[in-house]
């Protein structure tokens, strides 16, 4: 191509760039849903839709890109929910939900009582395991019914994003039915025999409160579930949703988790899901690239394997994720 056309060309990328940089941006509100006999109060964040420019909303040492209390741009809007994995926080793929709302889509994120990076109490127990679907499906109600711009989202259009623990949480919410019963082979092993949820199973006890399905999630996107042993395949048969399934590299399962669950999950439903396997990602690679005081407070989670990318590999793996919802709701809305 001449040099000139090279030139005429960078400039058109250039100015679309900066039309879509100032026509999209993700606004972002908190949200609180207060204790009642169905649960806990539950605080988390929305990113919406704003046509405006980006600001930095930052939370202590993380830079959340968004605009806070940004008026709602849309109507008709898909939701998304996100469900974070153990001991983590509603805003650990704010990147992901930046992007999506970006899209054009509204994201929910919640910490999940007892299970989050400032209350840990009840992380491994058996309640965590059977009430954080429950946390997910209150959320769907919230923002139907309480959200001050519930008017705004389509509710046949609801799909959900779940990582580690939270990709567990999903797969319950969606239909799986977890095996809280004593005896299970797994709980038998060194590595596990120290869970929590094992000695508590192993005691002959049940949860309080009995996991929680919502039929109005029509897709998903399930990351690195874990703990899959209480998910086998014969308790997944009521998973029936499109679901696009991420698996780190088991090359990395030195840090206890990496590659250890997605394959066995996708082996035992019934419908197959769309599959990606990231070569040498570690489990952590889904959560967003760290900021420099992050990784110095949080090494495990900001450790990236060499030769990895965690930035590019967010730039590939965004876009395959918005195209999937994009596609499964659609088709959702018009059955």
């Amino acid at each position: 191509m001449p040099a000139p056309m090279r030139l005429l060309g960078l400039a058109i990328a250039f100015l679309l760039l900066v039309a879509a940089c100032e026509t999209q941006a993700a606004g972002i509100r908190r949200i609180r849903i207060e204790g009642s006999a169905t649960g806990p109060l539950i605080v988390g964040a929305v990113w919406y839709p704003c046509a405006t420019s980006v600001q930095d909303a930052g939370d202590g040492n993380v830079a959340l890109s968004g605009v806070k209390d940004c008026p709602l741009a849309g109507e008709k809007l898909p939701l998304i929910v996100m469900s974070h994995g153990r001991m983590g926080w509603f805003g650990g793929g704010h990147d992901i939900a930046a992007a999506l709302a970006d899209a054009g889509f509204v994201v929910a994120s919640i910490d999940h009582p007892n299970d989050n990076e400032r209350n840990h109490s009840g992380t491994d127990g058996l309640e965590v395991f059977a009430g954080r679907s429950g946390d997910i499906k209150r959320l769907v109600d919230f923002m139907l019914a309480d959200w001050p711009d519930a008017g705004h989202i389509d509710s046949k259009r609801i799909g959900l994003f779940g990582f580690s623990v939270g990709g567990y949480t999903g797969l319950v919410v969606i239909g799986g039915a977890p095996d809280f019963r004593k005896g299970l082979p797994r709980c038998a092993r060194t590595d596990l025999r120290a869970l929590p949820v094992c000695a508590q199973l192993e005691n002959g006890e049940l949860p309080r409160e009995a996991p929680a399905h919502d039929p109005r999630i029509k897709a998903a996107v399930i990351i690195d579930p874990w703990p899959a042993f209480l998910l086998p395949a014969d308790h997944l048969s009521g998973v029936t949703i499109p679901i696009q399934l991420w698996s780190s590299d088991p090359a990395h399962e030195s840090d206890g988790v990496s590659g250890c669950c997605a394959a066995m999950i996708r082996d035992g439903l019934a419908s197959k899901p769309e599959w990606h396997f990231v070569e040498n990602a570690n489990h952590f690679a889904f959560l967003a690239v760290c900021s420099p005081k992050l990784a110095l407070d949080a090494p495990r989670i900001c450790a990236t394997p060499s030769g990895f990318d965690r930035s590019a590999f967010h730039e590939r793996f965004q876009p395959e994720m918005i195209a999937f919802f994009r596609r499964t709701l659609n088709e959702a809305r018009d059955h």
